[in-house]
């Protein structure tokens, strides 16, 4: 028997806890599937894949609690080997699953092969407490399955700095299913695309219009696609389509990867600050400032040359000019005044040849982050929304403990009706939560000056999320301050 915990799927429930006065009559149980012939594929795979819905049943006039039990086996094998989809759940009529979801379940307990069609039968039992009788309805429906596409890719050719060695192919950035890209240089010559580090195939080539083609065995053609001269690049490649890019990319990247805090206020120490997920020409750092006075920027720990400094000595921390200083001199530094220290700030560098600004704002915590989303208690509902709670000991960290549902995850600041307020969301879209301190972003779609930091992107459009891959008991720590998160599964 195949059993899966139920927050992987959407339950849905009239809820009435007074079962004195549920007298279900002689209601007879029935169960029905949202369509009789499903055909599922990736680049819907959000969308539903099907839904299951049954009646309540009878509680043959006792008021006593009916539990349901909900049951998915290959067609004609008598649930000899069945999925449980829901076991011991009550006052829930209805079982969905998306796309994706329906497709994972298929090939990982049915061995299910793509373009198979797949007849699949469903059988919920009603358990009436107290009651010997067990009542049972079925349903059927078939499914034709997809095969996923790979959840990574890589770079290999004599254009990349791993040349044609398998093994030293580059790593590109996976943004969603089947979707990647990279940024970076690369040289005159060709490149193709593997899936797995170190294997010459699968792989995807240049078909005759410049589209991507799967290359399955060694006898296909192996035709690149080429690079005519040296240059950063912005390469991107969707397999669910075949579309690929490859444009040149001035200005992209940023001279330096790194970049630290220097100043009074750590002892002249080198406190790396956070690259943008965002935008990686800009660099966050947020802390309480109780000493002040003179700070400046460092591009490599311990090195005082090639730094980020102010234009004027003894800057206001409120002005924005900076330069970048290849060698010692001159020295310029911001100066954060001792009335101005006593309280909490954040600083947003940006690092552009030519666009340098310093960023500096003072910040008050939220007073509550709400958690939002299906897998948290409240759902997507604003007005539901779970509290966190306040650690007594820091004013800029949140605390919560409880049970959260497989899916999306995020934290609204302000519940701003429109959607549209401060929020921290994890730092790459459909991020699973590692279980310890990682960084996150905080984007505030209310804030003017906190968009303008953004040059090239509109903070409006950004909506990312944790992906909650187990439901289950959880405690997550949250601080507003460092911009840090822990969602730690007990």
């Amino acid at each position: 028997m195949i059993v899966i915990m139920l927050g992987c799927f959407v339950m849905s429930a009239c809820v009435d806890d007074d079962y004195t006065e549920l007298n279900k009559g002689e209601t007879e149980l029935a169960l029905t599937a949202s369509s009789a012939d499903i055909t599922l594929a990736e680049t819907t795979r959000s969308d539903e894949g099907v839904t299951l819905s049954w009646t309540t049943g009878t509680n043959h006039g006792t008021g006593n609690r009916i539990t349901y039990k909900l049951e998915l086996a290959e067609a004609g094998t008598g649930f000899a080997a069945p999925y449980v989809a829901a076991d011991g759940v009550t006052q829930e009529y209805t079982w969905t699953a998306t796309q994706e979801q329906l497709n994972d379940l298929l090939r990982t307990n049915f061995g299910v092969k793509a373009d198979n069609r797949y007849d699949v039968e469903a059988r919920i039992t009603a358990t009436v407490a107290g009651v010997d009788d067990v009542q049972t309805a079925e349903a059927s429906f078939s499914v034709t399955a997809y095969e996923p596409v790979s959840a990574t890719l890589y770079l290999t050719g004599t254009a990349t700095d791993g040349g044609t060695d398998l093994s030293l192919a580059t790593e590109m950035t996976r943004t969603d299913n089947g979707e990647f890209t990279y940024t970076g240089d690369l040289k005159a010559g060709t490149y193709k695309f593997i899936t797995t580090l170190g294997a010459e195939l699968p792989s995807y080539n240049r078909g005759e219009d410049g589209s991507l083609v799967l290359r399955t065995t060694a006898d296909e053609p192996d035709n690149l696609f080429e690079i005519t001269e040296g240059h950063a690049y912005t390469v991107t490649a969707n397999l669910l389509t075949g579309e690929t890019t490859c444009v040149k990319s001035d200005g992209v990247r940023p001279a330096y990867d790194h970049l630290y805090f220097v100043g009074d206020e750590n002892g002249w120490g080198f406190d790396e600050m956070a690259q943008d997920p965002l935008d990686p020409f800009l660099f966050r750092y947020g802390r309480e400032f109780t000493v002040g006075r003179e700070f400046k920027f460092g591009t490599m720990s311990g090195s005082w040359e090639n730094m980020y400094k102010a234009t004027q000595p003894n800057a206001p921390y409120t002005d924005t000019s900076m330069e970048f200083v290849p060698g010692f001199d001159p020295d310029n530094k911001w100066f954060l005044n001792a009335d101005e220290t006593g309280r909490a700030y954040k600083i947003c560098v940006d690092i552009r040849s030519g666009k340098e600004r310093m960023m500096m704002r003072e910040f008050t915590p939220y007073e509550t982050v709400w958690l939002v989303g299906d897998a948290a208690p409240g759902g997507w509902s604003l007005d539901d929304a779970v509290a966190m709670t306040r650690d007594s000991s820091n004013p800029y960290v949140m605390t919560w403990s409880g049970t959260l549902n497989a899916g999306e995850l995020k934290f609204t600041c302000d519940r701003q009706s429109d959607w549209m307020g401060a929020w921290f969301m994890p730092a790459v879209n459909g991020a699973e939560p590692t279980g310890t301190e990682e960084k996150m972003l905080f984007i505030d779609k209310s804030d003017d000056d906190f968009k303008a930091q953004y040059i090239d992107v509109n903070v409006n459009d950004i909506d990312q999320k944790w992906r909650i891959a187990e439901a289950g008991t959880y405690t997550i720590t949250l601080n507003q301050l460092t911009e840090t998160i822990t969602i730690a599964k007990q």
